[in-house]
């Protein structure tokens, strides 16, 4: 029935759906396997991507050639630049999405990708052969051939719910676990644990008092994620201006359209009542009774462990965001709790704009498997069983974000190992998508990890406005991101460089610049001056000098304003980003100290007994890599380092 496949794919979450994608559009015949043809792509917790650093991920995903970017941007109810009033290295994009448009989105562009079957079924065993893997088998007992598999479970893997004092198996709210491969794995040698995670519960939009809330609109510009794609706004106003005001929105929903017809979000918060009507399920919380042994996100707590954690605050922020341009059900982003469902609703009708509150579902916590990541190689390949991979939830990470791009990776070098091609490893100073592979690899994880731009050392050279330059290059060499993505990065660069070294070059006269310098409260100059050193002030802008000189205005305006606010970025922290160069140069050169599979570090006597157990555990595959591992100290890689003649 089935034909042998060169990867298979198992679960069609984010990560799933990235790994198939990538797989497919590099030329291997894959098969998606998931439990439910219906919820691909589904967005389990909250409908957003992005985020701080989460939106950094994103745009590399795009720029390697994912479709995660590309599908926000469709599907986008509103847009929003977060950190704007900090340096651009910690400027973060974020998208509010419409969940049932994501999922279909994502879905359709799958069914167009060439290569990509469909298989309906639960995956309850791994065929392996000789140390590797060889295929699959069914819950309907059906065997499949491969010659790689990448694992994106998520939640599934033995998932338990919890709501109050109930417990039932599922690996979301109305969908069945997964069995099977956890307990093959363990048997094969494989070290498991378990983890937790929870979601708010879901409300009726028409039923809130909005008057009562804060307003939070989108950004009066809304960007975009794709280097490729216009926004769904842009598209919109372009297809019909004249509806550009007249959006849709649910019905019983009156509310102000934002800019570019975006839809709001609103926030509101707690308050003492909340916190006391919360505390009297606290007996019957599965958290607080130990029901749930998992450990769940430190950065993303239920509401009932923020008024424990946090005794001496009076109130919690809670943002309202729609589920999509048509429908009624919102999301209350702030409140994921596994209380018992009446506890819920009495605490909800005590928040200012939800006193007529009409809940559609309960929050909920669910419990699920996962394996330690440190059992995993830089590609993603586990260390026990050649050509298996693991993705996403299943190596301790929590986010859309983070499950996708790595199942970006696993699908490439999938791919690549099979086709007997060197892997596709990117460098902490390359991308958000290698610190966060490294991180995991590298250190492991006992709690959900999530990324943020504080885990990256070279966040000047990873921002969200040269994805592109620094990824889709490599991307193009590996046969993955178009010569259409190519021909628009080398365009960027040329254009790029071109108005750097025309305000390097070009100077200006003081009665042209002193009135802009006087509005913005900069200090005049007496002379003329070359328009960089005034650039490199932190109170003006490119666009600053348009405004003064006709020149300057006549110059830009051949220029894309992504290429303009990229030159702005390079002038302006042109010292900083040099020196975060010379730093990764350094760290690049112990990354090229190759450290092989099999070196036996029980061996080297002069390492402390802690760094020989702690290198054989991980088996790092560098030097560089080695250094960052908990525990191991300069010396120690310095008698590596005498060991391997440098």
């Amino acid at each position: 029935m089935f034909k042998e496949y060169d990867v298979i794919v198992v679960g069609a979450g984010h990560a799933g759906c990235e790994a198939a994608a990538a797989a497919a559009n590099m030329g291997s015949s894959t098969l998606l396997i998931t439990m439910n043809m219906q919820t691909i792509a589904q967005m389990s917790c909250n409908p957003a991507m992005g985020g701080i650093a989460k939106g950094q991920i994103v745009r590399e995903i795009d720029a390697i050639g994912g479709y995660s970017g590309i599908i926000t941007d469709r599907t986008a109810v509103q847009f929003r630049m977060l950190n704007r009033s900090k340096g651009p290295a910690m400027w973060s994009p974020r998208a509010q999405s419409d969940r049932h448009r994501f999922a279909e989105e994502w879905r359709a562009m799958l069914e167009n990708t060439p290569n990509l079957d469909f298989w309906q079924d639960m995956v309850k065993s791994l065929i392996i052969e000789d140390g590797k893997l060889c295929g699959v088998v069914t819950g309907m007992d059906v065997e499949i051939r491969a010659k790689a598999v990448v694992l994106t479970n998520g939640t599934f893997l033995n998932g338990v719910i919890h709501l109050g004092e109930k417990q039932f198996g599922g690996g979301r709210a109305g969908e069945k676990s997964s069995t099977g491969i956890t307990e093959q794995l363990i048997e094969l040698g494989f070290e498991s644990g378990r983890m937790k995670t929870g979601t708010p519960p879901r409300i009726d939009g028409r039923t809130l008092d909005f008057s009562k809330m804060e307003v939070q609109h989108g950004d009066e510009n809304p960007s975009k994620f794709s280097y490729l794609d216009v926004n769904q706004f842009e598209y919109r106003k372009r297809k019909s201006p004249e509806n550009i005001s007249s959006a849709t929105k649910p019905k019983g929903l009156d509310w102000p359209l934002g800019p570019e017809g975006q839809m709001p979000c609103y926030i509101t918060y707690t308050n003492e009542d909340v916190h006391e009507i919360l505390k009297t399920g606290f007996e019957k919380s599965p958290m607080f009774a130990g029901r749930i042994q998992g450990l769940g996100p430190r950065y993303c707590p239920s509401i009932e462990d923020k008024i424990t954690r946090f005794a001496d605050r009076d109130r919690h922020q809670i943002f309202v965001e729609p589920e999509g341009w048509n429908t009624i059900e919102m999301y209350v982003n702030g409140f994921s709790t596994s209380l018992p469902e009446d506890v819920q609703f009495k605490a909800l009708k005590k928040i200012p704009g939800f006193e007529n509150v009409k809940m559609f579902r309960p929050g909920y916590a669910i419990e699920y498997d996962y394996f330690p990541p440190q059992q995993l190689a830089l590609t993603l390949e586990t260390k026990l069983v050649e050509n298996l991979y693991f993705a996403g939830q299943i190596n301790g990470t929590t986010g859309y974000e983070e499950a996708a791009c790595q199942g970006l990776m696993a699908g490439i070098n999938a791919h690549l190992k099979i086709n007997k091609r060197e892997p596709f490893i990117l460098q902490r100073s390359e991308a958000y998508i290698g610190v966060l592979i490294d991180d995991l690899v590298t250190k492991g994880t006992e709690e959900p990890y999530r990324m943020f731009t504080s885990r990256a050392e070279y966040r000047i050279l990873l921002r969200q406005d040269n994805a592109d330059i620094r990824l889709t290059p490599k991307s193009n060499e590996l046969g993955l991101a178009s010569s259409e993505r190519l021909e628009k990065v080398r365009k960027k660069i040329k254009d790029t460089s071109e108005i750097v070294n025309y305000f390097k070059k070009e100077s200006i006269e003081p009665q042209e610049i002193n009135p802009v310098l006087e509005t913005i409260g900069s200090s005049p100059v007496s002379q003329k001056v070359k328009m960089f050193g005034i650039l490199t002030r932190p109170t003006i802008t490119l666009l600053d000098f348009a405004l003064c000189s006709e020149k300057v205005k006549n110059f830009i305006s051949a220029y894309d304003l992504e290429c303009i606010e990229q030159a702005e970025i390079l002038m302006k922290y042109e010292g900083y980003i040099f020196k975060e160069h010379e730093l990764a140069d350094k760290q690049i050169k112990l990354e090229d100290l190759v450290l092989h599979d099999d070196f036996d570090y029980k061996r080297l006597t002069s390492l402390s007994a802690e760094a020989r157990e702690k290198l054989t555990k991980v088996r790092p595959r560098t030097i560089g890599q080695a250094s960052r591992i908990s525990g191991i100290t300069p010396s120690d890689i310095s008698i590596l380092m005498v060991y391997l003649g440098r």
